[in-house]
C-alpha cells in the first residue's frame, strides 16, 4: 500500500505545469498579435476594418435570406440564426480587423507592460477600426435600403431580422452588449490553440450569441443603420439608444471583464 502513494500522487504536479504553460503560452500568442495590431499603420487598420464592416453584412443577408425561406413557426428564428455567423467567420478566418475581437487583443499588452505608448496605440485602434467598421456597415445597410442588393422579399425579411433591436432600451442594449463581447473575445483567445477547429469555434459562440439575442455592436450597427436608412427608427435612438450601449457593453464584456480574467490568471508568470 505504501509503495502505491507516490504512484498516484506523481502526476498531479506535471498536469498542473502542464496547464500554466498552456495558459501562459495562449496569453503570448494573444498578446503578441495585438502588439502586431498596434504597431500597423493607420491606413492598413482603417482598410482592414472597413472591409470587415462591408463582410460582416453577410451576417444580416444570410439570416434574412434563411428567415425568408422558412414558414412563420415557433423554430424559425433558430434555424435562421445560423446565418449570423457567416459574417463572422468571413471577418475572421479573413484576417481583417473586428472591432470586438480588438478589445482583448489591443488590450493584454496594455495590462501586461502599461505604458503611455501602449494606452495611446490601443485607443488609436480602437478609434480607427471601430469607426471603419461603422462605416462599412453603413455603406453595406445603404445599398440593401436603396435597393441595390437582394430582391425586395430578403430586404423585407433583413428589415424584419433588425427590427428586434428595438424591442430593447438603452440600458438593456448596454447590459447584453457584456455578454457579447465576453464571448468574442473568448474567441479571440481560443483560436491560437484551435487554428484547425477554428471554423467551429467561430460557429458555435456566435451562434450562442444570436439565439441568445446578445447585442453585438458591429452587427447590430449594420442593423441600426439598415432600420435608419429605411425610417424605422430616428437618428437619436440609432445613435444613443442603440449603438452606443452595443459598443460600450461590448467594450466592458471583452477588454473589462474578460481581458482583466485572462490576464489575471497568469499574472505575475507574463513578466520576463
Amino acid at each position: 500500500m505504501d509503495d502505491e502513494l507516490p504512484q498516484s500522487d506523481g502526476p498531479e504536479p506535471d498536469s498542473r505545469a502542464q496547464k500554466a504553460a498552456d495558459a501562459k503560452d495562449l496569453h503570448r500568442a494573444v498578446r503578441e498579435a495585438g502588439e502586431s495590431e498596434l504597431d500597423r499603420p493607420a491606413s492598413a487598420l482603417f482598410w482592414s476594418a472597413l472591409a470587415a464592416g462591408v463582410a460582416i453584412h453577410s451576417s444580416l443577408i444570410a439570416e434574412g435570406a434563411l428567415h425568408a425561406a422558412l414558414p412563420d413557426a415557433p423554430w424559425r428564428s433558430l434555424i435562421a440564426a445560423l446565418g449570423y455567423p457567416v459574417g463572422f467567420l468571413v471577418v475572421i478566418l479573413g484576417r481583417m480587423q473586428l472591432f470586438t475581437e480588438s478589445t482583448i487583443t489591443a488590450m493584454l499588452p496594455l495590462v501586461t507592460k502599461p505604458s503611455r505608448w501602449a494606452l495611446q496605440r490601443t485607443v488609436r485602434l480602437w478609434v480607427i477600426v471601430l469607426v471603419a467598421n461603422l462605416i462599412g456597415t453603413a455603406l453595406a445597410a445603404g445599398m440593401v435600403a436603396g435597393g441595390a442588393l437582394g430582391n425586395a422579399e430578403i430586404r423585407h425579411a433583413m428589415i424584419e431580422v433588425s427590427a428586434r433591436i428595438l424591442e430593447l432600451g438603452g440600458w438593456q442594449t448596454f447590459v447584453n452588449a457584456i455578454p457579447a463581447g465576453f464571448l468574442i473575445a473568448v474567441v479571440a483567445w481560443i483560436l491560437p490553440n484551435g487554428r484547425t477547429q477554428a471554423f467551429w469555434i467561430i460557429l458555435a459562440i456566435t451562434y450562442v450569441i444570436a439565439i441568445a439575442g446578445f447585442s453585438h455592436s458591429i452587427v447590430g450597427a449594420d442593423e441600426t443603420f439598415l432600420l435608419l436608412f429605411t425610417g424605422r427608427v430616428d437618428a437619436m435612438r440609432a445613435v444613443f439608444g442603440l449603438m452606443l450601449p452595443a459598443i460600450l457593453g461590448n467594450l466592458v464584456g471583452g477588454a473589462g471583464l474578460f481581458t482583466l480574467l485572462a490576464h489575471g490568471q497568469v499574472q505575475g508568470e507574463t513578466r520576463a
